[in-house]
């Protein structure tokens, strides 16, 4: 073997073997640049224990799958596909030389499930395990079955940049732990706070038109999504100067222009490259020394009720910032600008959440039950998934025929998870190819699988036409994809020529909508509502099937979709089709309403009316509204607007168990606070303001409930007696006064037992701002003088005494004549 370069990680190497030669796993803790991903894969190649094994990498991304491999290969001397091989979904080089293979983690959980031996395999190595996604966390726990129960000889090595590293090693069974230094610059920490109404791909091309100017060196700028990257371009395109490159990278770009986005730029060139969170980790952009940061990040977040996973943008997590911070610094010092105030960083979340606590968990049950375990939470996870997700997953796959009632798999759900696709849209390929229709249906997979396949428009017919018309590599390889899974498909009959709105019943028959009478808006079967752009053709159409959706409750956009007739609709849906009273809401009226309806889900097909609801069918009818349409809904009155208000500024400003108020956490729980105490009226307006207050605190633990007052009072009493309200809808406990109804107070006011100064707006005679302060003895004693010498002049019926802290608070003016 060629020598290998001298990085950080290479002086661990002999604690790794070690470890290794003496345990069945083990934890690698280094940081960013410190060699780990390239440089461990190799020097294994001589491990003793490895035989002729090969040493399976997996990577988070295929980015970073595809860039470690050649790199790996690159300093063997040799090209991808020999010594160093990758396999991914749409791209493989391997051959029979191959002993290291590098793979996508969810390549390696199909990998396991169809030889659970693992066979010529004598080492798993997962790198980046701090990005901790769904098929990481399964795969580990599918391999540590292996190794406890069929291969006691198969080597289980963890790594990863930030990582709690004891606890991972418990979890391989008390693992030994390697821990390596890293090889990074230092790098200089800048702040730029961008403005409240600032859009952030403004704030972003901004810094990089003054980082151009300001320092030397190419820029990796992270911004959240492909949406923001391609704005930032455009924004960018016209003001840069000639010999600067700019270089977009996300997930959804055909595998050459990432690779060019993370080449070095050409010799008297500069790079700029637009980045979402694919280049934290696992692959170095060389020339890169000034980082800028929006501080953003793309998440999915799984709603089961829905069966949606919608990309909520939120700030990113605290190890993710010093990630893409220490990109700056991996070849020389560097500058990271970060796009947000100082003060913010302190309140980021450490850590992202695990992709396990946040996902749908279709895909996981049925792998798990083709491995034989149909409860996935006896598996080892580091955490275990959420028994509500696992339930919902559970009744998914009950309904399309996957498991059997005792959660064990089925013919048809073996079928399904051959093809390697989640579970929704595997069970439109083989209910397809029970039509001879298997080709279109996979293509239709594939499409709505890979990201920016026949562009962006809502309607999918659109999409699908592009994409057949695309000759782009990427595009040739998915359509190559799809006709192999569909020759895996049974296929009967000849195939009539199903529309795409007909295949896509089979996948989201809960999505089937129908317009709602005004142009765009549709209600699906689910109960949801969702929107069209009316420049959209889809949003003048009768019935749609929805694929994908964003945002919550009654106002989501539908982002892709295709038209459906009615016919298919009960043609597909005839045994779904119930007759029955159904209760709706008019937001017209704030009222519910009764109906004797033939209907699917949430939608009828026909309809008459009945007499309006009472009882607890009205009070669940409130509860079905208010979590379609949202809380305003509900007829909030002063008082309980001031409670609510009241308890979420508790638990902003003193935490649990005082519970939060916000939206979310109150439309999760409508079955807890607000169905209890309803009266069964079926117009909203006349739900008392009782119900809603006692509600509310209903949620406040019992032994808590007696202490709102006193910690959170309505009112402040001043010295002259008057009771000045608390506004509580800010960060802080605000009460507005006139300054003269506060003379002769010594102590700043403070309510929750005098740990939380109430912050005062000082006010003119004319109950105009004169003074914002936390701290009035402060005030009294500094820029008091400066305020008397100004308002004595504008208000002299007013008394404005030089000790304002001895003086006797008023609420009138001087006595006539004094």
């Amino acid at each position: 073997m060629p020598t290998l370069p001298d990085l950080p990680v290479t002086r661990i190497l002999p604690a790794l073997d070690e470890a290794l030669s003496r345990h069945q796993s083990a934890v690698l803790v280094a940081p960013p640049g410190a060699g780990k991903t390239t440089l461990v894969p190799l020097h294994l190649l001589d491990a003793s224990w490895r035989g002729d094994g090969m040493i399976v990498l997996l990577e988070p991304r295929r980015l970073a799958a595809r860039a470690s491999a050649n790199r790996m290969a690159a300093l063997l001397g040799e090209q991808p596909g020999e010594t160093v091989g990758y396999r991914m979904r749409l791209e493989s080089k391997v051959s029979a030389k191959t002993k290291i293979l590098v793979v996508t983690e969810g390549v390696f959980a199909r990998m396991i499930l169809d030889d659970p031996d693992l066979t010529g395999i004598a080492a798993v190595l997962f790198d980046e395990f701090h990005e901790r996604s769904l098929d990481t966390d399964f795969g580990l726990a599918l391999a540590l079955d292996v190794q406890a129960a069929l291969r006691d000889d198969l080597k289980i090595l963890v790594m990863s940049a930030t990582l709690d590293g004891a606890r991972v090693a418990s979890l391989l069974r008390d693992a030994p732990v390697v821990e390596s230094e890293g090889r990074a610059y230092p790098v200089e920490i800048r702040y730029r706070d961008r403005k409240a109404d600032e859009r952030i791909e403004e704030a972003m091309a901004r810094a990089i038109r003054d980082a151009l100017v300001e320092e030397t060196g190419s820029i990796l700028a992270f911004l959240p999504g492909q949406g923001e990257i391609e704005r930032t371009a455009r924004l960018l395109e016209e003001r840069l100067p000639a010999n600067v490159m700019l270089a977009p990278l996300y997930g959804a770009m055909e595998g050459r222009d990432q690779d060019a986005a993370i080449r070095p730029a050409p010799e008297g060139c500069r790079k700029v490259v637009l980045a979402t969170s694919i280049a934290e980790t696992s692959i170095t952009i060389d020339g890169v020394r000034v980082v800028i940061d929006s501080g953003l990040a793309r998440l999915p977040k799984y709603e089961p009720a829905t069966g949606l996973t919608r990309l909520e943008t939120v700030r990113a997590a605290r190890a993710a910032v010093d990630q893409r911070a220490g990109r700056a610094g991996r070849t020389e010092p560097g500058i990271a600008i970060r796009l947000w105030h100082q003060g913010q960083t302190a309140s980021l979340p450490a850590f992202a959440p695990p992709e396990i606590l946040e996902a749908d968990l279709s895909g996981l049950v049925l792998d798990a039950a083709a491995w034989g375990v149909t409860d996935p939470a006896t598996l080892s996870f580091l955490d275990p998934p959420p028994k509500p997700a696992l339930k919902e997953a559970r009744a998914l796959l009950t309904r399309l025929g996957a498991l059997d009632a005792d959660g064990r798999i089925t013919p048809d759900g073996m079928a399904m998870r051959a093809l390697a696709l989640p579970a929704r849209l595997a069970h439109m390929v083989a209910e397809a190819g029970k039509r001879g229709e298997a080709r279109a249906a996979a293509e239709l997979a594939m499409l709505l699988t890979e990201r920016g396949l026949g562009g962006n428009d809502v309607d999918l017919e659109s999409r699908m036409a592009r994409f057949r018309n695309d000759r782009s590599d990427r595009a040739q390889r998915v359509r190559g994809l799809a006709k192999r899974l569909a020759e895996s498909v049974p296929s009967q009959g000849e195939g009539s020529g199903s529309s795409i709105g007909r295949m896509l019943i089979d996948a989201y028959p809960d999505r089937i909508a129908k317009a709602r009478g005004q142009a765009g808006q549709f209600l699906l079967a689910n109960g949801r509502g969702g929107e069209i752009d009316t420049g959209s053709s889809l949003s003048r159409a009768s019935w749609l099937v929805v694929a994908d959706m964003s945002g919550k409750a009654g106002r989501a956009r539908i982002l892709s979709a295709a038209e459906v007739t009615e016919a298919e609709i009960r043609a597909a849906l005839g045994s779904r089709i119930e007759s029955g009273s159904q209760v709706i809401y008019d937001p017209e009226k704030n009222a519910l309403r009764a109906r004797e309806a033939v209907r699917i889900g949430a939608i009828a097909l026909s309809e008459k009316p009945l007499a309006a609801p009472k009882g607890a069918a009205a009070d669940e009818g409130v509860i079905a509204a208010v979590r379609e349409h949202g809380l305003a809904i509900l007829p909030w009155t002063k008082e309980t607007e001031i409670l609510r208000c009241r308890l979420g500024w508790l638990y902003r400003g003193l935490g649990e168990p005082w519970p939060p108020m916000d939206d979310d956490y109150l439309l999760d729980r409508l079955e807890n606070w607000l169905l209890p105490f309803l009266t069964g009226e079926a117009e909203l307006d006349r739900i008392p303001g009782h119900a809603m207050r006692n509600g509310l605190m209903s949620l406040v633990p019992f032994d808590l409930q007696r202490s709102v007052d006193r910690l959170a009072p309505t009112h402040f009493e001043v010295p002259t007696g008057s009771n000045i309200p608390i506004r509580y809808d800010g960060d802080e406990p605000v009460i507005a006064v006139r300054v003269q109804e506060l003379f002769g107070l010594s102590e700043h006011p403070s309510i929750a037992n005098g740990k939380v100064p109430l912050l005062l707006e000082l006010l003119s005679p004319a109950h105009r701002p004169i003074q914002i302060t936390r701290d009035l003895p402060g005030f009294w004693k500094g820029s008091w003088a400066d305020v008397r010498a100004d308002m004595r002049g504008r208000y002299p019926k007013h008394v404005w005494p030089e000790d304002p802290a001895n003086a006797e608070a008023t609420r009138r003016a001087k006595p006539r004549g004094a």
